[in-house]
């Protein structure tokens, strides 16, 4: 029995890594930290591309521990807590844990930076509108 995808159409040519990102981003997402995605107001009349707002819960993570990257069309946010060993806990119910969030990103996605205040980790991008190119494409006659 042979596997049908949606990118599998003999007319969408060229879109085989697009499948391959959104089984890994599938596999991947396990829920933690918890995130919004938010669309900011902008003045479309002075021709302000668009921005949007990540925010994660990363209560508990400092600075240091924490890490944005941008690879390839993909936003990479990793967290990784350092054991304390020095403290001793009666009861621990806040696990040291890490995390990797993967948000992928459309052609001209910008990253304008990010944000850490009071347990929340705001990264802030845009989405300029995309040139519209139309190419001609000449004919040539073979005999």
């Amino acid at each position: 029995m042979s596997r049908t995808t949606p990118f599998a159409s003999p007319l969408l040519l060229g879109f085989d890594t697009m499948e391959k990102t959104l089984e890994r981003i599938s596999k991947a997402s396990d829920g933690y930290p918890p995130y919004n995605i938010e669309r900011m107001q902008a003045d479309r009349l002075s021709g302000e591309p668009e921005r949007l707002r990540i925010t994660l819960a990363v209560a508990g993570f400092s600075e240091d521990e924490l890490d944005v990257s941008t690879e390839e069309n993909q936003l990479l946010i990793r967290g990784r807590q350092v054991e304390q060993s020095e403290r001793d806990y009666l009861y621990r119910g806040i696990a040291a844990r890490q995390f990797q969030r993967i948000f992928v990103l459309a052609d001209g996605m910008q990253v304008l930076g990010a944000i850490l205040k009071n347990g929340l980790l705001s990264v802030d991008l845009i989405r300029p509108e995309p040139n519209r190119m139309v190419k001609k494409i000449n004919i040539s006659v073979s005999q």
